[in-house]
């Protein structure tokens, strides 16, 4: 069986909903498909279950891509507020967490209930679960082979994602299309995700696996240096937590970090002047800005004793311990990959696409959105909010 239609959106996450939502409230025939059973995964697990859905600060200083001025257009287009504003009509109950993010007080599945009513009010067709077999052209149409038949289209949209979390069904599908039809990518490569370190020279942080706190974190050259405040948290195999996620995505293999543990307080300079004075030993000291158990294993690990007194010690150890605080280099050999990567830095070369329509420039009708192409937003519901604009940027212009 044959079906015809205006467009035909291949993902059914965050931006192929809202893609085929606003295309179909514009009047055209739309059909989503999805080779998943279960719809919008991603959405589902973000948030810890709450959905981080935008982030009240986006803009363009938010995401990293090789062509950093293609997200402009869309974001100015389709703000946060835009999408609070759907939010709000849909009587979601929510929060703002930290830094411009915002929470559903309940649960992501209300996100997802959103986006199906709105396709619903747009008269958007289901094929779902649906594998696709092939997608060619027919003059000015697309042909789609899938296992729910045949279908055409006028225009279809590629938002099938990147490769993050492959359990939940992340495939290389958008990247595959792409070549098909000529188009460059930018190589993939996992993003917002913990990176580890050799496993004999991590060996003296394992014991400090569960510890978290607040530092500051950077990589990268001077003009392309990263730098965020965030927390960290040390792991069994490496470094994680909201900063070294946020850092992952700037990072490159062999760079190094630099963290400051205790960003407040040149630990060196406070110890040497308050030397006269302190009667404590270096561990219950240290245990005034970092956690105790943190404090403790630090000494351990770089060679003080935690029950040595302040007062006995050389200038030269004290500016040692603080240097290793106030800057700690570290290199890591990798990360935990895509299998715990939020996102996929990468994709879609963004030169190839319009940034007003997100449509292929080489082939008319082809559009990419979302997390397919190469822009990669900062953790905290910048990437729900690409979804988002980009989505609504190709929905509008079909």
């Amino acid at each position: 069986m044959t079906n015809q239609f205006d467009v035909a959106v291949i993902g059914a996450g965050a931006a192929g909903m809202m893609c085929a939502a606003v295309a179909g409230q514009r009047g055209k025939k739309v059909v989503l498909i999805d080779h998943a059973s279960r719809l919008a995964e991603k959405i589902r697990i973000s948030g810890g279950g709450r959905c981080n859905f935008t982030n009240l600060h986006a803009g363009p200083q938010n995401y990293l891509s090789n062509n950093p001025h293609f997200c402009k257009s869309a974001l100015s287009r389709y703000t946060p507020q835009d999408f609070l504003a759907l939010v709000k009509r849909y009587r979601i109950a929510y929060h703002e967490k930290h830094k411009g993010q915002l929470f559903c007080d309940e649960s992501a599945e209300q996100i997802i209930d959103m986006l199906k009513a709105e396709c619903e009010r747009g008269g958007v067709a289901w094929r779902m679960p649906c594998k696709i077999d092939a997608v060619g052209r027919e003059g000015e149409m697309f042909r789609l082979d899938t296992s729910a038949g045949t279908i055409t289209a006028s225009h279809v949209v590629i938002a099938t994602g990147g490769l993050s979390i492959p359990k939940i069904g992340a495939t290389d599908f958008a990247y595959r299309i792409a070549k098909q039809f000529g188009l460059k990518l930018v190589e993939p490569r996992p993003g917002l995700v913990p990176l580890t370190f050799d496993e004999a020279a991590w060996q003296q942080f394992v014991a400090l696996a569960g510890i978290a706190l607040e530092v500051d974190i950077e990589t990268g050259e001077k003009k392309s240096r990263a730098h965020f405040r965030e927390d960290l948290l040390f792991t069994h195999r490496g470094l994680s937590g909201p900063a070294v996620l946020q850092i992952s995505s700037f990072w490159q293999p062999g760079a190094a970090l630099t963290l400051n543990l205790v960003p407040e307080t040149d630990i060196a300079e406070t110890l040497i002047q308050g030397k006269g004075s302190l009667k404590k030993n270096l561990g219950n000291l240290l245990a005034q800005w970092l956690p105790a158990r943190l404090a403790e294993g630090w000494l351990l690990a770089n060679d003080f004793k935690p029950d040595a007194r302040i007062a006995d010690m050389p200038h030269k150890q004290l500016r040692k311990l603080g240097e290793s605080l106030n800057r700690w280099v570290v290199v890591p050999n990798g990360s935990e990959g895509y299998r715990k990567a939020e996102v996929t830095c990468g994709g879609v070369d963004t030169r190839e696409l319009s940034q007003q329509t997100m449509m292929a420039a080489k082939v008319p009708g082809l559009h990419f959105i979302g997390e397919a192409m190469d822009v990669t937003g900062w953790l905290g519901g910048y990437n729900f909010q690409w979804a988002w604009a980009s989505g609504t940027a190709a929905g509008m212009s079909i």
